[in-house]
């Protein structure tokens, strides 16, 4: 076993040892589970959220034992670098790694749970949000933000920017870390950044807006690059779905 613990949580590290040890049967279940777990712990008076991350194919297991970071100790330092950053994301406290034989096996990322108003998914599904486009927009300018400093997030997509409201502002914290680069972005990759995140053009369009707002750019030209970026995904996204519903057609 590997394990890091942030120093702000050096004294509840067997606690810590405890959530991981019995992390089948204990926590509270928190979302569905599909590739990765994620239970609820208490950590004393904080409320920890626990993220198992699925067991790598074999060829990865050699890669992150060996080569690569793991995803949970990717989400823990690229959260650091984050808050050092000014950027909002839910606390790390600790990650943990196991293998066996050189082959990297479960890994897991803890930080601190946020008690959150929204997702960007909730602008998706209701136009009648209370101050639908004021998010909109302030989430704009915080991905101006992201960008300004370097950040490219690879996830930038629906469910992994947490909203809270804060009297009538709204701050933003990016959760879901693992896939994330540091380095000065082109106007291009900075607009292709919003491609994940919505497909209705009303959308795109509000953000095209108040992203020429803060770089000064022309409005048409950050809206061709989005939409255009936007339909591009959608197309891969829905062809490696036909092509994996073709190869695995006898796994329904």
């Amino acid at each position: 076993m590997n394990k890091v613990v942030d120093s702000f949580f050096k004294n509840h590290q067997t606690k810590l040892d405890d959530f991981i040890s019995n992390f089948a049967q204990n926590g509270e279940q928190f979302g569905e589970a599909s590739r990765n777990t994620i239970k609820l712990f208490n950590l004393n008076e904080v409320k920890v959220n626990v993220k198992a991350f699925k067991v790598p194919m074999f060829i990865n297991r050699l890669i992150y034992g060996t080569i690569r970071k793991s995803k949970a100790r990717r989400s823990f330092e690229f959260a650091k670098q984050l808050k050092y950053l000014g950027i909002n994301s839910p606390k790390p406290v600790a990650y943990y790694e196991f293998s066996t034989f050189g082959l990297f096996g479960k890994s897991y990322y803890i930080s601190e749970h946020l008690a959150y108003d929204l997702t960007y998914r909730e602008l998706t599904t209701d136009f009648n949000y209370p101050d639908h486009e004021i998010i909109l927009r302030a989430f704009t300018r915080f991905t101006y933000d992201l960008h300004q400093n370097g950040i490219n997030f690879l996830d930038h997509s629906p469910g992994n920017t947490l909203i809270i409201k804060q009297d009538a502002s709204y701050d933003f914290y990016l959760v879901d870390l693992n896939r994330m680069e540091f380095k000065d972005m082109s106007f291009n990759e900075r607009i292709a950044n919003f491609s994940k995140l919505t497909t209705h053009k009303s959308m795109i369009e509000v953000m095209s807006d108040e992203y020429s707002k803060c770089t000064g750019k022309s409005y048409n030209s950050i809206f061709d690059i989005m939409w255009k970026s936007t339909c591009d995904f959608q197309y891969r996204y829905h062809r490696k779905k036909r092509i994996k519903k073709r190869l695995f057609f006898w796994n329904k």
